[in-house]
């Protein structure tokens, strides 16, 4: 496992729509345990293949349940609306509220190729909107109503 380099802000490839995994094989296996590892050391709770500068449609999840790795994620059912203050790996430093469905239902493949469904609420289902989100090209940012800008010190 590595730690990968975060693109960030302006980097042409957080804008790209990532293209769908036709083969689970080694490379993804190391794609996985690698977007995993710098999403831990960078103390996220989700990152998107496209902000490793990899345009596949690969995700990881972990609000503090547990590990979820999803590939060709799809939202299938969306229920309710939360606003909830977003933050994002690739836009250090600003943070805005997004409207977002309060539950969502998602499918895509694990890394046995199985298929699964997700089922996620409130922060989880906010992370799984803002991760498929990166696989479209859509940033936070665009969807926020407001931008906040937080000093690091």
């Amino acid at each position: 496992m590595a730690i990968r380099n975060i693109r960030k802000d302006e980097d042409e490839i957080l804008r790209k729509i990532s293209r769908k995994v036709d083969k689970i094989d080694g490379r993804i296996f190391t794609l996985l345990d690698d977007m995993a590892e710098t999403m831990y050391d960078s103390e996220g709770v989700g990152l998107a293949a496209p902000q490793v500068g990899v345009l596949r449609r690969v995700v990881v999840v972990d609000v503090g349940d547990g590990l979820i790795e999803l590939i060709n994620p799809e939202i299938i059912v969306e229920e309710g609306e939360q606003f909830r203050k977003e933050g994002c790996l690739s836009i250090p430093g600003k943070y805005g509220v997004v409207k977002r469905p309060e539950k969502v239902t998602v499918r895509a493949l694990n890394r046995e190729s199985e298929i699964i469904e997700i089922k996620g609420e409130e922060l989880l289902a906010t992370a799984l909107c803002h991760e498929i989100d990166h696989l479209n090209g859509v940033l936070f940012i665009d969807k926020a109503i407001n931008i906040e800008t937080q000093e690091i010190e």
